[in-house]
C-alpha cells in the first residue's frame, strides 16, 4: 500500500471525536453534524464522515469515527490492505479474472484509467484500436449476452479477459471510437465519442457445436470502475426517503419520472442502491472477489469458470480447488473499509483567486456560486438531489456488524439513487446498452452521485465519465444526457458560454 498523509489534529477533529464518543453512549447511537464548524472555504458533504483533503488520497482517507476508535482503525487498516494488495495465483487469483485486486481497478478508491482509452494497436487504415491489454488487468468489466437476454453457453454474464499464466482467457475486447462534432447554439463546438465493441479470441464456440459466436447475436456492454465515494452513506440511506422520492419524482414538464430498482439478493427482495443501475443491495464485496478476481468465498463457493476448460488448465498450473480462498471475516473487513472511507468536503472556492465572468473579474467563490445557481436553473437537482438522510441505526456489514456512526446524518450526495431513462437516440444509440439489471431496462441508469467528482482528475489522473468512460470531460457527460435528462441538457446548451463554464466549475467543486 502507498503511504497516506497523516491528518493533523485540529479543533474540528477534536469536536467531531467528542460528539462521536458521546453518541456511542446514547441508546440510539445518533448524532448530527448540523452544528459543526467547518474549515473556511468548505462545506460538509457527509456529516461526520466528511474529510478535508484535496490530494490524490481524497477518496482513500478514513473518516474520523474510524481513525479515532482503535478497534475501527484496526479493521479499516486490514480491509485497506486486502483491498489494495494484489492476489497471487497461490492466494486465490484466477484461473480467469478481470483485476488482480480491488485497487487495481479502483486506484486510490477511485476509478483507474479504463483500458477503453488505452490503445493496443491499429487497423490497416490507421484506425486506433483500444481494449484488453496484457497488463494483468483491464480496469473494466465486459458484459456479454445474446440479444434475447440469455447468456451464451460456455460463458457467464462477464467475459473475463485476463487469466493466470498457462490459462486461456475467455476472450479479448477491442474498442473503436466513433466521433461526431456538435455545436452549441452560441457557436461553440464540442464532440462526442461512441464505442463500437468487438470480441476476439473467444476461447470456445457456442454450445457443443463449436460454431463461432455470431456477432449479430451479441450484445456487449462495458462498465468502467465506479468511484468508491460515499459507500457507507449510501448503505445507510433511509430507504423510505428513497421510495418517497420515487413516489414524487414526476415532473412531466421536464419529462422526468424516476423509479426504484428492486432486486432479490440472499432470497430477500430489496431496494437496489449500488451499481450503475442500482442493481445491488450491498457493496458487492463477495461478488467482486469472485467475479472480478476469481477468488471463491462462502457466498460464491464455485470458480467463475466452473465446468470450463480453464479449470483443467488451472489444475495443470498448480491451482487447487479444495478450499475457499477468502474468508468471510476478511471480506467484512473490506466491507468495513469501504463503509469507513471519508467523503471529501465540498470546496466553496477562494475569495482571493480571480475569475473571469462575462467581461468582468470576480473571485472563484463567486463563480462557483453562479455555477450552483445555473445547476438549479438547468433543473439538474430534480435527479441529482442535493440532500438526503441516513437512517438512525446506520448501516450493517455483510457479516452482521452494525455501524451506528453512519446513522442520523444529513448528507449531500447529489443523487436520488433512482432509475431514469437516459435516452436511446443520440448517435443512434444514446446511453441504451440493452442490458437488463433487475427492473432496470437498457436505457435506464441510476442517477450518479456527484460528490467527489471534481477530484477525480487529481485522484486518478483522468476525466473519463459515464458508465463506459465515453465522456472525456464533464461537458460531454452532460451532453450525452437524453430521455429524462434531455430537458436539462437543452437548458445547459442554451446558456451563454460563461454560464456553462460556471456550472462546470460548480461540479468541479463537489
Amino acid at each position: 500500500m502507498s503511504p497516506k498523509p497523516i491528518k493533523p489534529i485540529t479543533p474540528i477533529r477534536l469536536m467531531l471525536l467528542a460528539l462521536l464518543l458521546a453518541a456511542c453512549d446514547r441508546e440510539d447511537d445518533c448524532f448530527t453534524a448540523a452544528d459543526f464548524e467547518t474549515h473556511e472555504g468548505y462545506a460538509l458533504s457527509a456529516g461526520t464522515s466528511t474529510v478535508f483533503i484535496n490530494s490524490s488520497f481524497a477518496y482513500d482517507t478514513e473518516a474520523d469515527w474510524v481513525e479515532n476508535i482503535k478497534a475501527n482503525s484496526r479493521r479499516f487498516i486490514n480491509g485497506d490492505g486486502l483491498y489494495d494488495d494484489a492476489l497471487t495465483q497461490a492466494g486465490g487469483l484466477g484461473p480467469v479474472y478481470a483485476g488482480y485486486s480491488c485497487g487495481s481497478c479502483h486506484r486510490n478508491a477511485g476509478r483507474t484509467k479504463p483500458a477503453l482509452w488505452t490503445q493496443t494497436g491499429s487497423d490497416a487504415d490507421g484506425t486506433p484500436v483500444y481494449g484488453s491489454g496484457s497488463y494483468g488487468f483491464s480496469a473494466m468489466l465486459v458484459y456479454v449476452t445474446r440479444k434475447n437476454g440469455a447468456f451464451f453457453q460456455n460463458y457467464g454474464r462477464v467475459l473475463h479477459d485476463q487469466s493466470i499464466y498457462g490459462v486461456t482467457a475467455e476472450g479479448k475486447l477491442e474498442c473503436r471510437w466513433h466521433e461526431e462534432q456538435f455545436t452549441f447554439p452560441d457557436g461553440e463546438t464540442y464532440s462526442l465519442a461512441y464505442p463500437q465493441y468487438t470480441i476476439t479470441d473467444w476461447y470456445k464456440g457456442y454450445g457443443d457445436t463449436g460454431e463461432p459466436i455470431d456477432p449479430t447475436e451479441l450484445f456487449c456492454t462495458v462498465r468502467i470502475p465506479l468511484r468508491h465515494v460515499g459507500m457507507g452513506q449510501m448503505m445507510a440511506l433511509d430507504r423510505n426517503e428513497i421510495e418517497q422520492l420515487a413516489a414524487k419524482s414526476n415532473y412531466p414538464e421536464y419529462g422526468i419520472s424516476g423509479r426504484c430498482n428492486y432486486i432479490t439478493e440472499r432470497g430477500i427482495r430489496q431496494l437496489g442502491l449500488s451499481g450503475n443501475k442500482a442493481q445491488h443491495a450491498d457493496l458487492t464485496v463477495e461478488l467482486g472477489f469472485s467475479s472480478d478476481m476469481g477468488a471463491t468465498n462462502s457466498r460464491y463457493p464455485e470458480e467463475i469458470c466452473e465446468g470450463q476448460s480453464q479449470m483443467l488448465e488451472g489444475s495443470m498450473m498448480g491451482l487447487l480447488y479444495d478450499r475457499l480462498e477468502v474468508s468471510t471475516e476478511d471480506m467484512e473487513d473490506v466491507d468495513f473499509y469501504l463503509h469507513g472511507l471519508g467523503v471529501p468536503a465540498r470546496r466553496l472556492g477562494s475569495t482571493k483567486q480571480p475569475a473571469a465572468y462575462k467581461g468582468r473579474t470576480i473571485n472563484e467563490r463567486e463563480l462557483i456560486a453562479i455555477g450552483e445557481q445555473k445547476f438549479y436553473e438547468a433543473k439538474c437537482h430534480l435527479c441529482h438531489v442535493t440532500t438526503l438522510h441516513t437512517r438512525p441505526r446506520g448501516a450493517t456489514l455483510l457479516n452482521g456488524t452494525e455501524l451506528p456512526w453512519l446513522g442520523g446524518q444529513t448528507i449531500h450526495p447529489y443523487s436520488d439513487y433512482l432509475l431514469h431513462d437516459m435516452g436511446s437516440e443520440l448517435m443512434g444509440v444514446g446511453l441504451n446498452d440493452n442490458y437488463v439489471s433487475g427492473l432496470a431496462r437498457g436505457n435506464e441508469w441510476r442517477t450518479t452521485p456527484l460528490w467527489g467528482i471534481g477530484l477525480q482528475e487529481k485522484v486518478n489522473a483522468h476525466t473519463y465519465f459515464l458508465h463506459d468512460g465515453r465522456a472525456r470531460n464533464l461537458t460531454e457527460a452532460i451532453m450525452w444526457h437524453g430521455g429524462e435528462g434531455e430537458a436539462s441538457k437543452n437548458l445547459f446548451a442554451k446558456m451563454e458560454k460563461d454560464d456553462r463554464s460556471a456550472l462546470i466549475k460548480f461540479l468541479e467543486s463537489l
